[in-house]
């Protein structure tokens, strides 16, 4: 078959039908072979669907239906398969288009919403459109200060509602004052015409003599003509209207782009860019940061209805009650000036709602009364800046850091600010308390680890809880007492008692006409009369609610006169610091029966952590700190304020005008305080060139060879043989720090003595002494055999 049968056999679409051969049509299902290509080979025929007809059965009624075949083409198989491979190909081009059109209608979409692209947008609608509108907005508000009167009435209303009568008068003075040089301008611009006309009349007459002059004398000198002058100033008139003509666009061009420039730089400065041309940043930096608008809604919205009728009626909103906002530390600070009509402790009371209102938690913000009147100084901390820990504490990262009582000052944290918070300890009571758990030793042991590294420092220690907080200031402490029991209580007292009869002994031998200005540093060099000591009691409430009381029946606790505690500490409280002793102590959950009002007050550095009442919080740091608004205890947090207190007092390096400041404490665990304390012997020995007195074989007494010497045959109370035995030997320090109870734990611990109470007399009975004294001979000689 040829090209051109094979086309004659096609079917046309005018007719629809096939021009086949009628040999082709024949009735069968059964493939045909018809020649096919000039070589002859035969074409598959591919049976097709039938149609049937109907047509009598040769049975009588019956009808059946014959196959009938249909019209068709015979197609080669390279024909077939070349059919079926463009329909197949049309199929994958459609699905091709179909996804290639979801592809891009997605990529379209998602860059259309792409941050990149909004942004792009954004900036190009900000630059193009919102800045330079902002600028002219800007510009025509300033044009219209200048030359009006609306500046002068606003500060006048601003003053009016401020409650600012002297003010007021002035602003309306100056204002009839403007209004009066506007008058007289306006009345020098409707004579100005008839002035202007003569004085360019006279002018230009002046000019033209001038010139003409000019060309007589050149004209006489013969350098030149009578109207060379007047020629020359024409020719130069009209190469300036030749340049602008000339140049005029590009000079309109600059001028115009300079303008655009003014009032973009005008508008771009301004703070009153719409939501939607902002960028994500500024957003995000807008939600939480303090500005003017963000304050005054918050103090409008404090539902203080005299506050909020006073800022409706301020035309700028009340902006003018705010001064400066300051970058402090983590956070800003700022006055507000209330108007008049309005106290400032009816906003201080609406702390918390002030704080939600500008979109900060209640502890991130404090409010204080500075000296200006009915002012509210306002320190708003950044979100979560509180939360986040601080530094380590300068005392661990320079080792080679030194303390000097009399001239430095302890790194003891950080403020609200940020600022490094300093405290002078030189002659300082000292006062810290709050619930359990909240870091009230680290901060206390955090002042008394930088005093360690100041070799003339001498430290007794009462740690009546006893887990080993205090124990790395073993081998700088000279007494260093540890244990919750009452008996170490009683220790404690006896130390305390121990350092009033040593303040007594300084005030007795102290040169007051020679020593005007009380004691100077060189006497409080180290081994020197009168070296600094510093007496701690931590947990100092075990102390005041001890049950048990002397052979004398008076109470070792208590807050009565008679109360062996109480009156050591407000001895020392009252007389100390004047020679170098001071009381430092800690507590937990006061209260008027383990804290007496007398030893509060003695402190000049109070401090409180965490504490659970505002009456807690006045015995920590006083009435006064708490009436003030600032910060008070009890506001801070239960575990997520560790470390973090409030200290007052005379002793306290406080800002102007506030009478309390919050610290956030450096914690020194007790690796880093090990560390400080070796630092802190190793001075102290370079000092004084002494070992200690364990290390001084010819200087140690023996205890039992000495209580058997002053014990006689009779039973003798505790207290009376820690007498006798100071008695012994007066310069034997060792003894002179001994007392009672540690003679009691000594003999126990060290000798297998047991002491009974007996009334609490603790009497010791000589018999045991020498016994021990035996058994210790008895073991030495077995030892050496």
């Amino acid at each position: 078959m040829n090209p051109t049968d094979h086309d004659n056999n096609r079917t046309t679409p005018e007719s629809g039908r096939e021009s086949t051969p009628e040999s082709a049509r024949e009735t069968g299902t059964e493939s045909t072979r018809t020649p096919a290509g000039p070589a002859g080979e035969l074409a598959t025929v591919h049976p097709l669907r039938a149609h049937t007809d109907q047509h009598q059965s040769t049975e009588p009624g019956v009808v059946e239906s014959a196959p009938v075949a249909i019209e068709g083409e015979l197609v080669s198989d390279e024909e077939w398969l070349l059919y079926t491979s463009q329909k197949a190909q049309m199929e994958w081009r459609m699905r091709e288009y179909k996804r290639q059109a979801l592809w891009v209608g997605t990529h379209a979409i998602t860059a259309v919403r792409h941050e990149r692209t909004l942004s792009t947008l954004k900036f190009v609608g900000r630059n193009v459109l919102v800045y330079p509108t902002l600028g002219a907005a800007a510009a025509i508000k300033r044009w219209r200060d200048t030359h009006g009167s609306s500046r002068y009435e606003r500060m006048m209303r601003a003053a009016e509602l401020a409650g600012e009568h002297e003010k007021v008068a002035e602003w309306e003075a100056r204002d009839v004052a403007e209004k009066q040089r506007r008058h007289d301008r306006t009345m020098d611009w409707i004579r100005s015409p008839w002035q202007i006309a003569k004085a360019a009349a006279l002018l230009t007459f002046s000019t033209t003599v001038l010139l003409l002059v000019l060309g007589l004398i050149l004209w006489i000198a013969g350098k030149g003509g009578v109207l060379d002058p007047i020629t020359g100033v024409i020719d130069a008139i009209a190469f300036c209207v030749w340049f602008v003509a000339t140049y005029g666009a590009f000079l309109v061009l600059a001028g115009t782009a300079g303008l655009v420039t003014y009032l973009w730089n005008l508008g771009r400065r301004s703070q009153s860019v719409p939501d939607m041309f902002r960028p994500a940043s500024a957003k995000l930096v807008d939600e939480v940061s303090i500005t003017p608008s963000v304050v005054v809604t918050a103090l409008r919205d404090l539902r203080i209805s005299e506050l909020r009728k006073k800022i409706e009626q301020m035309e700028d909103g009340g902006a003018a009650m705010l001064g400066p906002i300051r970058l402090a530390g983590c956070g800003v600070e700022f006055d507000v000036h209330l108007p008049s009509g309005v106290d400032t402790e009816e906003v201080k009371r609406k702390r918390r709602k002030f704080a939600e209102n500008m979109g900060r938690h209640e502890h991130e913000v404090f409010l204080s009364t500075p000296p200006a009147p009915r002012t509210v100084r306002v320190w708003a901390a950044d979100p979560g800046a509180l939360d986040q820990p601080i530094g380590p504490s300068p005392l661990v990262t320079d080792p080679s850091l030194t303390a000097d009582l009399y001239g430095g000052r302890a790194p003891w944290g950080v403020d609200l600010r940020g600022d490094a918070v300093l405290m002078p300890l030189l002659q300082a009571h000292l006062l810290l308390t709050g619930v359990s758990k909240q870091g009230k030793t680290a901060t206390l042991r955090a002042l008394a680890l930088w005093m360690a590294l100041d070799p003339s420092v001498r430290f007794y220690i009462a740690d009546l809880k006893g887990i080993g907080d205090w124990r790395m200031f073993k081998p700088r402490a000279d007494v260093l007492i540890e244990g919750p029991s009452d008996q170490h209580a009683i220790a404690a007292t006896e130390m305390l008692e121990w350092a009033v009869e040593e303040m007594e002994k300084r005030l007795m031998s102290f040169d007051g006409d020679k020593y005007r200005n009380g004691v100077p540093r060189e006497l409080a060099k180290p081994g020197g009369p009168f070296e600094p000591i510093v007496c701690i009691v931590d947990e100092a409430q075990n102390a005041f609610m001890n049950p048990l009381k002397d052979d004398e029946k008076r109470p070792y606790g208590g807050q009565t006169n008679e109360s062996r505690y109480f009156m050591a500490a407000r001895k020392i409280q009252n007389q100390g610091r004047a020679v170098n002793v001071v009381l430092w102590q800690g507590t937990q959950d006061p209260t008027d029966q383990n804290l007496p009002k007398l030893v509060r007050e003695g402190a000049h550095i109070r401090g409180g952590l965490v504490l659970g009442s505002e009456s807690q919080s006045r015995m920590a740091i006083g009435d006064k700190a708490v009436n003030a608004g600032g910060a008070v205890p009890h506001e801070l947090r239960m575990g997520l304020d560790k470390g973090t207190l409030v200290v007052a007092g005379e002793g306290v390096p406080l800002p102007q005008g506030q009478a309390s400041m919050v610290v956030r404490t450096h914690f020194i665990d007790g690796d880093d305080a090990e560390d400080i304390i070796t630092r802190a012997v190793a001075l102290r020995q370079a000092v004084t060139k002494t070992k200690p007195q364990v290390e001084s074989p010819e200087e140690t007494r023996d205890l039992l060879a000495d209580l058997a010497a002053v014990l006689g045959e009779n039973k003798v109370p505790a207290g009376e043989v820690v007498a006798l035995l100071r008695d012994l030997d007066p310069d034997w320090a060792a003894y002179q720090r001994l007392g009672r109870s540690e003679l009691v734990a000594v003999l126990d611990r060290d000798h297998g003595i047991k002491v009974p109470s007996t009334s609490n007399r603790w009497p010791i009975d000589p018999v045991t002494v020498r016994d021990a004294i035996a058994r210790r001979d008895l073991a030495e000689d077995t030892t050496g055999a």
